[in-house]
């Protein structure tokens, strides 16, 4: 008769491994390598000559417990309000003094806002598509496809000098809820887009992006920044003179995760960052890794990482010039300066964050040569 023997201690320790072995060569999700030539392009990221490291201290809490991750901050020049969508589907205008109001639930998570010609408000709504609503409240869906392809992640909009709409769709494959399955799987399903109101017509602009997101308009209405997430950098798309058509780099190697962007009206785009890039960088180079990390948000086991999250000041040129933020930060989405307030948005936080910058402000530190 056959003598049972249990394991060996050794054994019974290895079990935990193999069988994350096994479910890792079972999982479906699938990354791919990034293509050489990007991971070329990463460098050291970009350091500003003036830096604000610890912003939470002196800031605000804004509209607390009113607003529920408001993703997008968008100023009303005829009123001083500014708007802002939550998680929840509600836009909801903030009065300087803090207060809140419910204004629209659009069904749908509102990420990017702007304001049209009109005193009508554009909403690139993640799941709805890109939404205008009148001063009456009235929602009108204008798009959610291009070229037979629905939108799957509206993510940001500006309004043109003649009213054409110019917005990005995140990806294509991925909802808001899953971006960060897009960002580790390492494709390029994002896309740059237009929106002609007078001919209700979608063009695509760009695609082949990595998340495509933020976008703002130059002072000068000749071209739109827009920032590539997962490239850790903005590009620069003309839409007027000799290069019109065509789009280039405007900044990279930016030292986090860019999500909006917006110009200032004093020369200066402010670029919210999610979180610092150290990490990302890192998986970026080890498809493993990022399956690894795309299976624990997967199965929503995966611990926060970001860090370090707050917003970064270029010139329009792209060089830096100041850098606020925070260890305490994460998930920062929207940075905007307001006179002498910085409004930071975000897709956790039940609040908004507001810093006096000339109270607190980003001071010189010394630049390697």
């Amino acid at each position: 008769m056959a003598i049972f023997r249990w394991p060996s201690a050794a054994v019974i320790s290895l079990l935990p491994v193999l069988a994350a072995v096994v479910v890792y060569q079972l999982e479906t999700f699938d990354p791919v390598p990034y293509p050489v030539e990007e991971l070329d392009r990463i460098g050291p990221p970009l350091v500003a000559p003036k830096q604000n490291a610890r912003m939470l201290l002196g800031s605000e809490k804004i509209a607390h417990g009113e607003v529920h991750a408001p993703e997008d901050i968008a100023l009303d020049p005829n009123t001083g309000d500014i708007y802002t969508g939550g998680e929840d589907g509600w836009l909801s205008r903030v009065t300087a003094g803090g207060a809140a109001t419910k204004w629209v639930n659009t069904g749908g998570r509102p990420l990017g806002i702007a304001h049209g010609l009109h005193g009508e408000v554009i909403v690139a709504d993640a799941d709805k598509g890109l939404l205008n609503i009148s001063k009456e409240g009235v929602i009108e869906l204008l798009t959610d496809e291009a070229d037979g392809l629905k939108f799957k992640l509206t993510d940001a909009v500006v309004v043109g000098p003649d009213g054409t709409l110019f917005f990005t769709d995140a990806s294509y494959k991925y909802n808001v809820r899953d971006s960060v399955l897009d960002l580790s799987e390492g494709r390029p399903h994002g896309r740059f887009l237009s929106y002609d109101p007078s001919t209700k017509q979608t063009t695509l602009l760009l695609d082949n992006l990595y998340f495509a997101n933020g976008v703002a308009l130059s002072p000068d209405n000749a071209y739109l920044i827009f920032c590539e997430t997962g490239m850790c950098r903005c590009k620069k798309y003309y839409i007027e003179g000799p290069k019109k058509g065509s789009a280039e780099t405007f900044v990279e190697n930016l030292p986090g995760l860019p999500d909006n962007i917006r110009y200032d009206g004093k020369g200066h785009y402010w670029i919210a960052l999610a979180s610092e890039a150290k990490f990302w960088r890192l998986a970026q180079r080890y498809t493993w890794m990022r399956k690894v990390y795309g299976m624990m948000e997967k199965y929503k086991i995966r611990p926060i990482l970001e860090n370090n999250g707050g917003v970064f000041v270029v010139d329009l040129d792209g060089k830096p010039v100041a850098h606020y933020y925070d260890p305490k930060l994460y998930y920062i989405s929207t940075g905007i300066q307001i006179g002498d307030n910085v409004y930071l948005g975000s897709i956790v936080f039940p609040y908004i964050i507001s810093l006096n910058v000339s109270r607190y402000p980003a001071t010189p530190v010394a630049v390697a040569a």
